[in-house]
């Protein structure tokens, strides 16, 4: 594989066991996890490799965790696929360990500022209580004006994440969304499902995070990065650290435009292999739909980082 393009994936794909093979397989993982640990002053690790579910899913645990085990994943292809990177992206809180691949923060300062940026969320979620949810099907009308006919009469809501074709993420207050699911409903979602989170992230309801976001970002060191990495704000690539902090700061509140990143990264690298770092295979559902012809490749366990590496021996 000459061209690679690492995605990392957001929350929702964590999952109690998450790394526990790759520490048992590969020293350079136990040592990401080993440094998380010291990081965050607290035994990540035992919470990523035996839950309680209940307790990893709260967004301040799952998102150092899903950065941890997608440093941790990166860090075993590195030496072999270094040279071969050409950029990366990620969803959501992904986006931040697109960055730690790409050079543009150390990983011991990712891992705190998305602990920050997790109680962040929640103590938002707190103040002013949200609800997101997934529309499911093709629309008749646009996301966007099904929103704006819900927030008319009963609440903010917004398009959260374009994931995929046929496929968007509404956040807000409760009100809003429900009133967008059953407006879209009645444009042929053909589902609409209320999600289990504890704010309505990215959207105007995070604004109430804005301060204390902005005071955690300035806080970090950031170098431009090595590769470009595909921002979510503006589906475009980014580089230099100055942007990147902008960009950052306004992601808390604005959609993640996955389905415009994927198709830039496509058009700008024909043949290009997309790398899954992380739990699960939800990213990798999402480009294929996306892209139909992407290779994608799977690594979040021993067994599919195994495959890649014997793959690319033969």
């Amino acid at each position: 594989m000459d061209n690679i393009a690492l995605v990392f994936p957001g929350q929702g794909s964590q999952k109690p066991g998450m790394g526990r093979d790759l520490i048992d397989a590969y020293p350079v993982a136990n040592e990401v996890f080993q440094a998380a640990d010291a990081a965050l002053a607290f035994p990540l690790s035992t919470l990523s490799f035996d839950g309680p579910a209940e307790t990893l899913m709260e967004t301040h645990n799952a998102q150092p965790a899903l950065l941890t085990h997608g440093v941790a994943v990166w860090r075993v292809l590195q030496e072999r696929f270094g040279a071969s990177i050409r950029c990366t992206a990620g969803h959501s809180l992904g986006e931040f360990t697109a960055h730690v691949a790409a050079g543009t923060f150390d990983f011991e300062s990712a891992v705190r500022l998305v602990r920050t940026r997790g109680e962040l969320m929640l103590a938002a979620g707190v103040e002013r209580a949200g609800a997101m949810a997934a529309i499911l099907g093709d629309l008749t009308q646009p996301i966007e004006a099904i929103c704006a006919a819900a927030r008319a009469d009963a609440g903010v809501v917004v398009p959260a994440n374009f994931n995929s074709p046929g496929q968007v993420v509404i956040s807000g207050d409760v009100g809003g969304v429900e009133r967008a699911m059953v407006l879209a409903k009645e444009a042929g979602a053909r589902k609409c499902m209320r999600l289990h989170v504890s704010g309505a992230f990215h959207s105007p309801l995070m604004n109430a995070a804005r301060a204390g976001w902005d005071a955690a970002l300035a806080a970090v060191e950031m170098h431009d990065a090595a590769v470009p990495v595909y921002a979510n704000v503006s589906a475009a690539p980014v580089t230099h650290a100055d942007v990147t902090r902008e960009l950052l700061s306004e992601q808390i509140a604005a959609p993640v435009r996955w389905t415009e990143s994927i198709l830039r990264i496509a058009a700008a690298y024909p043949g290009i292999t997309f790398i899954e770092c992380g739990p699960g295979h939800v990213l990798g559902g999402l480009i294929r739909k996306i892209v139909p012809s992407a290779t994608v490749l799977q690594a979040g366990t021993v067994a599919n980082l195994e495959a890649i590496l014997v793959s690319q021996a033969a």
